[in-house]
């Protein structure tokens, strides 16, 4: 009974190396390129070949979506607006859902098609729903690319059918997959789904529609929550996929695999080799602070705060004792002051190494003195 046992244990590691396949530094990825990123941070991990620039088939929907829920934030269009397709959205090949010319759908449901199905015709509905023309969204696309500085991307269209021009590479996925999650983290709502349907209205009455999810990594990765995959002939298989294990948000992206068991394998192997070294800390104990002394104001002190929380990724355990916090404020700060303004910053050491800072930033703005606030202020004081 115990030689089975360890029979059994041994085969299950063996089991285990080969759905974790380590190479060098990190695992062997049979992707031509491909990387992986803690979200939080932006920190990479692993990578190989990652500013190869390729075609990107339908994880061009990243950018899409972010224009779209950009769209919704700033309060341009709804999830409950009604969408009417046109006849070029009902024309797009690929991938899609069979939208038909003049069919009505709300935002959320093409957002789910998009999401869900990687729908073509529902790409194109929402870019000329938000732009007019396809180009124009189009053109916001590469123009939020270069913000983000994707340097390496350019888009041809919304949806990711193979053009000459239309490329990206695999860190500048990462770089919009992150900013999709971080800035709008309810597109896993949608990501994560696995099956749904909707409702074709049409001149020829009504038809249910099932989504069936095109990422089989959700089925397959316990800690999956999304994203995109894409596949054409110019792009082979493609997948950025996102996955949630202990607060530790990840994203790995894999271009030009093989084949669609591959994409998933090989994102499976680089999401395991994160969690498997990576290691956040978060600040959640930052040092109170107290007002300053501001020079040439009659405004005495200055209010500030943090201007942002702080997280550090070890690839490594580490010892939160050794972690040390310094505050450095600005050598007699004058006025004048606006908001916003930093005046110091808390440093952040491990083992005496500095690993990173936070701006402190003044909470008012503290307007510089001119001869008669002194003379008023000096009067003040006579009297009192």
């Amino acid at each position: 009974m115990k030689r089975l046992l360890s029979l059994f244990l041994i085969t299950i590691s063996f089991i285990s190396l080969l759905s974790f396949p380590v190479h060098g530094d990190g695992p062997n990825i049979q992707a031509e390129s491909a990387i992986l990123m803690e979200a939080s941070t932006g920190q990479i991990i692993y990578e190989k070949n990652p500013d190869e620039v390729l075609a990107p088939a339908s994880i061009t929907k990243i950018m899409t979506l972010i224009i779209i829920f950009d769209a919704i934030d700033s309060g341009q269009i709804s999830l409950t607006d009604s969408v009417t397709v046109s006849e070029h959205a009902a024309s797009m090949g690929g991938s899609q859902v069979f939208l038909e010319a003049g069919e009505v759908q709300t935002v959320e449901t093409l957002i789910k098609c998009i999401a869900i199905a990687s729908a073509n015709d529902a790409c194109v509905a929402m870019a000329e729903h938000i732009s007019s023309t396809e180009e124009s969204f189009v053109d916001q696309m590469n123009e939020r690319a270069k913000g983000l500085k994707m340097n390496n991307t350019s888009f041809v269209n919304c949806c990711g059918l193979d053009a000459s021009g239309h490329v990206t590479t695999a860190r500048d996925v990462a770089i919009m997959s992150r900013e999709l999650i971080t800035t709008y983290p309810q597109i896993h709502d949608y990501s994560s789904i696995w099956m749904d349907s909707f409702t074709h209205v049409t001149r020829r009455g009504e038809s249910q529609f099932t989504l069936s999810n095109t990422n089989k990594l959700l089925k397959q990765y316990e800690w999956a929550t999304g994203l995109k995959t894409g596949s054409t002939d110019d792009a082979k298989f493609c997948l950025s996929a996102t996955a949630k294990q202990n607060d530790i948000e990840l994203i790995s992206v894999v271009m030009a695999s093989p084949s669609g068991k591959t994409r998933v394998s090989d994102s499976i192997a680089l999401l395991n080799y994160g969690y498997s070294i990576c290691n956040l800390y978060t600040d959640t104990d930052m040092p109170p602070l107290t007002p300053i002394q501001v020079k040439g104001s009659t405004e005495n002190q200055l209010k500030c705060q943090y201007k942002s929380n702080f997280t550090y990724l070890f690839l490594e355990k580490y010892d939160p004792l050794n972690i040390s916090k310094d505050l450095e404020f600005t050598d007699s700060p004058k006025a004048p002051i606006a908001k916003g303004d930093v005046v110091g910053q808390l440093i952040y050491k491990y083992n005496e190494k500095v690993i990173g800072t936070v701006d402190i930033v003044a909470c008012h703005d503290v307007k510089k003195s001119v001869f008669w606030d002194f003379a008023k202020m000096l009067w003040m004081e006579l009297l009192g």
